[in-house]
């Protein structure tokens, strides 16, 4: 029954203030102490009590009284900090100051008129040691940094105090109350419900204080100084260094599962998991900054970012070990299989960990080389196959596919990554992909492969990342499956038919891209990918044909023409494909977004050539120069082949045996290819589309100027396919395999691999081609794509309470599905 008073009294007090026509004094502090001393239950009632439309009434009719009543709040909690906030009355008033500076800043941000208001100086505020106002904003962030150091209320009591001693905030050393131990830090603080929340909602006020770039429109945000985050994270808050350790630490030691009971969430509230999701939000927010801009200001601006410091200078073995560790941990929580159904506690923020993880291997080179320095980048890097894979189909999470194919494109610029995916893929976690015994680097192509074919239409800018990994990968890969082998051959087909490289002006990429990828293979890892070779073999009919693509225009003209007939074919066709092999255990098929479901809209994808380098991995310039030249004048001494007309009808037993359904799929996925708009900022200004039973890449003909291949344009690239490796090659093996098979009579595919497995090309292949990797680096367009994601998924996760909800957003746009 109290609690039913105290929300009357405070709504009562509410529409007081929004119905008030005159200005309240700011001496009335009778009226003004509703708004704080009354006992609300939690953070809701604040959003439920008041209403956003009264709020916008306030601001338009009554500013005065908003200001007031803004600035009332920052004193009393600058008065807080003053006093140590020591009884339970002085804590309660903090609370309702920082729950109601969480409703009403938003709809501050949103009006233009209104967002420097926190930046002014009011009559009879604090000054600091010059003598100068202090700005409100300042004062505000002060007092929060005070707040989550204040015994008794964020953190436990001091050893040195008691019921007469209290410590003085202003003095305090904040560095021996850090939440948790790990980074720099080896107490581990006992955790009590009641600091775990209050420290949760200081976090919560502190996100929204951030929150102001989400009013920027897209763009804008770039141009313009986040001033709340620049102070937050300089030298003027003496807070900084522990504030970055006690959130670090708080989110990498937060273990879901505990000690594994099941069921142990349902029977007992978790205080930490909601403070660890606001600390690791309010984390990498603090850490958005322009790694590309080499504007002078910038650049002293991200100097100034003690958090992006401190970050960067993290070094030692066990730090690292520590955060990986917890990040690995909390990534592979959704993966967890256990018999009892829904037993174990599965947190939601995995996308605010692959930023956070992305940030840390971008800001700090020594931790990307100690994630690749050891076999434990594959527990990061199976959830994030798990997670894109799982998305595929889902248009609301089409951020977080891009999110782990960047992380996947920064990996795959380091050698070592490459050979760390040799290693078995023995944990089996349930995914919605084809069973298969064999590597990491097996499991990465095969989700790719499922990506691109059965992957959602907006996943069309992530084709040219997705093969630029493998290629950076390939020259590391001992042994494919059979499996990733036959989806890899099965992809060339799909982009090698003339019609589909005829459709849009670089279409012919993907193909160079998967060329670059068996020559890498058959350059420098023949030993053991037999698997890999014998497909090659099998389907050596697509090579011939990317060999005498023709390049005269009316070959070229029917070639579009049989493309618009195959669109006509009936969907019976496409269905009567055979369906995937078996998938794992326990998987489910990717499902699409609920109807409902709320979604943000992403910053153009940048063009992959600005988001890649090309670098040689090993010999110099002048070594390079020499193989260059040497691989031309074996070229030239290849004779030509045969064309597979000419083959025997006998040779391959095996490939008559086996199963082509899979291998047939690509033509009539491509059948239903259809025109789309191009979309703008896109890799190579077209873009792809893997649509259920489709694959295509967006045709020009849907933009204002038709796309009209000619003939020098096929021939301009076409001269330049990177096939003499693999002809020479097929030259070599076709013939001795024919033999064997007539000879010998064989029929089982195991027998032809076990005389490739020992085969060579010792001396046979041209000089072994340079090996390139696209690594990635940072540009303008990453960093804006990275923070309107980051806020977007911040937008979303944030729906108890929802502090933004309903707002004026301005940097990305809310869609409903």
């Amino acid at each position: 029954m109290g609690n039913t008073d105290t929300k009357l009294n405070f709504r009562k007090a509410v529409i007081q203030l929004t119905t008030k026509t005159q200005p309240v004094e700011a001496g009335d502090d009778q009226f003004w102490n509703q708004f704080f001393s009354e006992t609300l239950v939690g953070v809701q009632d604040f959003f439920t009590l008041i209403p956003a439309a009264e709020i916008r009434a306030l601001r338009e009719e009554s500013p005065s009284n908003l200001a007031t009543l803004c600035y009332k709040a920052v004193e009393k909690l600058a008065r807080a900090s003053d006093s140590a906030c020591r009884t339970q009355l002085e804590q309660q008033i903090v609370l309702n100051c920082v729950r109601l500076l969480t409703r009403i800043m938003p709809y501050i941000f949103e009006d233009l008129e209104w967002r420097g208001f926190f930046w002014s100086t009011l009559p009879g505020q604090h000054e600091d040691e010059a003598g100068e106002a202090v700005p409100l904003a300042q004062a505000l962030l002060n007092a929060i940094a005070d707040l989550a150091f204040c015994p008794d209320f964020t953190v436990g009591t001091g050893k040195k105090s008691g019921p007469d001693v209290a410590e003085d905030l202003q003095s305090i050393d904040s560095c021996e109350y850090i939440w948790e131990a790990g980074v720099g830090f080896a107490h581990s603080p006992p955790k009590h419900a009641h600091y775990l929340s209050n420290r949760t909602d200081m976090l919560k006020l502190l996100l929204t204080c951030f929150s102001e770039t989400m009013y920027l429109h897209a763009g804008t945000e770039h141009t313009q100084t986040n001033r709340w985050i620049s102070y937050f994270t300089s030298a003027e808050n003496r807070h900084a260094l522990p504030l970055f350790t006690s959130l670090i630490n708080t989110v990498c030691a937060y273990d879901p599962v505990g000690y594994g009971i099941p069921y142990n969430h349902l029977m007992f509230t978790d205080y930490m998991e909601p403070l660890v999701e606001a600390a690791l939000q309010v984390l990498i927010v603090t850490l958005d900054h322009d790694y590309g801009n080499k504007d002078e200001e910038f650049a002293n601006e991200n100097n100034d970012n003690l958090f992006i410091n401190y970050l960067s200078r993290i070094h030692r073995e066990e730090d690292f070990h520590f955060i990986l560790k917890g990040l690995s941990r909390l990534l592979t929580n959704p993966l967890i299989q256990t018999y009892l159904p829904g037993s174990c506690k599965r947190i939601q923020f995995h996308q605010e960990l692959l930023i956070l993880f992305w940030k840390m291997c971008d800001a700090n080179k020594k931790f990307l080389f100690y994630v690749l320095k050891s076999s434990d980048v594959l527990e990061v890097l199976v959830p994030i196959l798990f997670h894109i894979n799982d998305a595929r189909a889902d248009q609301s999470r089409v951020g977080l596919m891009h999110i782990g194919v960047f992380i996947l494109l920064l990996l795959s610029g380091e050698r070592n990554f490459g050979v760390r995916l040799n290693k078995p893929y023995t944990i089996r976690v349930p995914m919605d992909i084809p069973m298969f015994t064999g590597t990491h680097a097996d499991l990465l192509i095969v989700v790719f492969h499922k990506i691109i074919t059965t992957g959602h239409q907006r996943l069309q800018p992530l084709f040219d990342c997705l093969l630029t990994i493998i290629v950076n990968i390939s020259p590391y890969l001992k042994t494919l499956s059979m499996v990733a082998s036959t989806k890899l051959l099965h992809l060339l087909e799909a982009f090698s038919t003339p019609w589909f490289l005829f459709t849009s002006p670089n279409n012919h990429h993907l193909v160079f891209f998967l060329l670059e990828v068996f020559n890498n293979i058959i350059q420098y890892q023949f030993d053991g990918n037999s698997s890999l070779i014998y497909t090659i073999i099998r389907k050596r009919n697509v090579f011939h044909q990317l060999a005498n693509l023709p390049v005269d225009g009316p070959t070229i003209a029917q070639s579009m023409v049989k493309k618009g007939k195959k669109q006509l074919l009936t969907q019976a066709t496409v269905d009567k494909t055979s369906e995937e092999p078996q998938s794992m255990e326990g998987a489910l098929p990717a499902k699409e977004a609920e109807p409902g479901t709320l979604k943000v809209s992403l910053a153009a994808t940048p063009d992959l050539g600005k988001m890649t380098e090309q670098s040689h991995p090993s010999p110099s310039e002048t070594t390079l120069q020499e193989i260059a030249a040497g691989a031309e004048q074996v070229t030239e001494e290849i004779q030509p082949l045969d064309t597979p007309d000419e083959v025997s009808p006998q040779s391959l037993a095996a490939e008559e045996s086996a199963p082509e359904e899979d291998e047939d799929k690509p033509r009539k996925k491509l059948e239903k290819s259809a025109s789309l708009p191009t979309p703008p900022g896109s890799p190579a200004q077209n873009a792809m589309r893997a649509d259920g039973q489709t694959l295509r890449r967006a045709d020009t003909c849907a933009t204002a100027t038709t796309w009209v291949p000619t003939c020098d344009w096929v021939l301009s690239w076409k001269q330049k396919l990177p096939l003499q490796t693999i002809m020479r090659m097929l030259q070599v093996l076709v013939p001795q395999v024919e033999k064997i098979c007539i000879d010998k009579g064989l029929t089982d595919e195991s027998e032809i691999l076990k005389f490739l497995q020992h085969g060579t090309l010792v001396g046979l292949l041209p000089v072994p081609h340079p090996i390139l990797i696209r690594k990635y680096q940072a540009n303008q367009g990453t960093t804006m794509w990275f923070r309107t994601y980051m806020w977007g998924v911040i937008y979303l996760r944030n729906v108890d309470p929802p502090i933004w909800y309903d707002t004026d957003v301005r940097l990305f746009e809310i869609q409903r599905i």
